[in-house]
């Protein structure tokens, strides 16, 4: 538990040097040019490289589809509640799909391996890789649905290059085209930047934020659905299907973290209450720390066991 600690921490040092940068040098670092940077230049290479680390097999397949299922089934629902909360069209796409665009890479990865062992990574690497999916398509259109109409949100989602992408990566996966060591550590190098971005930009946009002003019905609303209702409804599903308690507990673990810093970039891109969805990350990953606790003993005496 003290290692996962510790590996959260210093990965989000970078959180701090983008905090600093903007403190520092105020409107001359520009959060809109990290954004655009982060989303059309740095992140395709963040996927091309997620998709070489692990072969692509059936068996493993099941698990990011039962993932994006247990996402597609939650998210309708999730929908025609925020229609009823909330009137602000902003707060309503926020309500809806900031609680399904978690964290699964840089804390899902590294905490599915403090939990599970190693043994996890490869599932936890297909889940991350549909997180992708998830957050580009379904993210791309909700969050652009807050200030865009639908025929411009549906064309957002064509505009944003990772999804060809990531298709040009199933096709290198699953033909077995071989990959010369210098094109990998080319990649490796591109996905290792666009990590960092993303930390240095969530960063830069909490320098600045108010916690206070964020509404607090939208608070509750987002993070009783993060750390509430999808971890209970995502355990109730898994529990009528035949994967083994291990695969299940893996699963369950990457519905849990907090919320992920791809949030900002589509709330930022297009103009989606950024701030807001800042203060969430921020306080939806303090209050992951002590959740860690209960996550742990949950996986070790049921899923584990």
């Amino acid at each position: 538990m003290i290692s996962t600690l510790l590996s959260i921490i210093f990965v989000y040092v970078f959180i701090l040097l983008g905090y600093m940068a903007k403190r520092i040098f105020k409107e001359e670092m520009s959060t809109k040019t990290l954004t655009l940077m982060s989303v059309y230049f740095l992140q395709p290479f963040v996927t091309i490289w997620g998709f070489s680390t692990a072969k692509l097999h059936v068996e493993h397949i099941y698990v990011p589809l039962l993932y994006l299922a247990i996402i597609l089934s939650l998210l309708i629902p999730t929908i025609l509640i925020g229609k009823l909360i909330f009137t602000n069209i902003k707060d309503r796409a926020i309500f809806s799909i900031a609680g399904f665009v978690g964290n699964t890479g840089n804390i899902g990865i590294p905490l599915g391996i403090a939990l599970f062992g190693e043994q996890s990574v490869i599932y936890t690497t297909l889940i991350n890789i549909a997180n992708v999916f998830v957050v580009y398509i379904i993210g791309v259109y909700i969050y652009s649905r807050g200030s865009f109409s639908i025929k411009d949100s549906l064309f957002n989602i064509i505009k944003i290059p990772i999804i060809p992408a990531s298709l040009l990566a199933i096709i290198i996966n699953i033909n077995d085209i071989v990959l010369s060591s210098q094109i990998q550590e080319f990649f490796k190098m591109g996905a290792y930047a666009g990590i960092v971005l993303q930390l240095f930009l969530l960063g830069t946009f909490l320098q600045g934020i108010r916690i206070k002003e964020l509404h607090p019905k939208l608070f509750i609303g987002t993070i009783s659905q993060k750390f509430i209702l999808i971890p209970l409804s995502s355990a109730l599903i898994l529990s009528f299907t035949n994967l083994p308690l291990f695969v299940q507990g893996i699963i369950f673990m990457e519905m849990m973290v907090p919320l992920a810093v791809a949030n900002i970039n589509l709330a930022s891109l297009y103009d989606c209450k950024p701030k807001d969805v800042t203060s969430l990350i921020l306080l939806s990953t303090l209050l992951f720390i002590p959740l860690l606790f209960g996550l742990s003993y949950i996986v070790n005496h049921y899923y584990l066991a």
